[in-house]
């Protein structure tokens, strides 16, 4: 590369400083925690079961080739789906979900936020960036689809954390996750599976474990 070319793309940008700050942005806000989570791990454990909830349904209920998952890419979207609460913050979902005005004025809000960080991208990278940032009409659909499960079986080993250090502020919460999770289960197999084979070790000790 020519020195010339080298200097065209020295432009200072504070994208990855701002994404840095997942690691301050704390959800469950207006629930008692036993113990605090912060976005920066949830997005981390998030990237991990949507890995697997694509390599599940790659391995075992996609005989096509053509059409199996990227579980590599699920991940890295995964670790990006929820970076536009560096903005906005985590809006409670009972909060968010309220009712139809509530729930399109904050979808608006988060598609303002994803643009605002794609905007502290160098102008060339942002293609490459806003498939893992914007999920509406992303051609990366099918695994938004993956990583919205992952996010949902996130939140319900949350619940469990929280009920097994004997915090029963979480019973409502899991009940809804679990029913939610059923429903996706009914034509995601991937979840079922993910739900029967390594949820129930959750909440162990880690002799339990190991």
């Amino acid at each position: 590369m020519s020195e010339t070319s080298h200097a065209s793309h020295t432009v200072r940008s504070n994208f990855f400083a701002i994404v840095s700050r997942m690691k301050y942005i704390e959800r469950w806000s207006l629930m008692r925690n036993a113990r605090t989570e912060n976005l920066s791990e949830h997005s981390l454990e998030v990237s991990m079961i949507a890995h697997a909830l694509a390599t599940i349904h790659n391995v075992r209920y996609c005989d096509d080739v053509s059409l199996m998952l990227d579980a590599e890419r699920c991940a890295l979207i995964g670790l990006y789906h929820d970076a536009s609460e560096i903005v906005t913050g985590d809006m409670p979902t009972p909060v968010k979900y309220a009712n139809p005005t509530i729930r399109d004025a904050f979808h608006a809000v988060e598609d303002q936020a994803a643009q605002r960080l794609l905007e502290a991208l160098p102008e060339d990278l942002r293609p490459s960036y806003e498939p893992l940032l914007v999920s509406e009409g992303a051609a990366d659909e099918a695994l938004w689809k993956i990583v919205k499960a992952a996010d949902k079986i996130s939140a319900l080993i949350k619940c469990i954390d929280e009920a097994s250090a004997g915090n029963g502020e979480f019973r409502s919460a899991e009940v809804s996750t679990r029913e939610k999770l059923d429903e996706m289960a009914q034509d995601m197999p991937e979840v079922s599976d993910f739900l029967n084979e390594f949820l129930p070790a959750y909440g162990s000790t880690l002799d339990e474990l190991l």
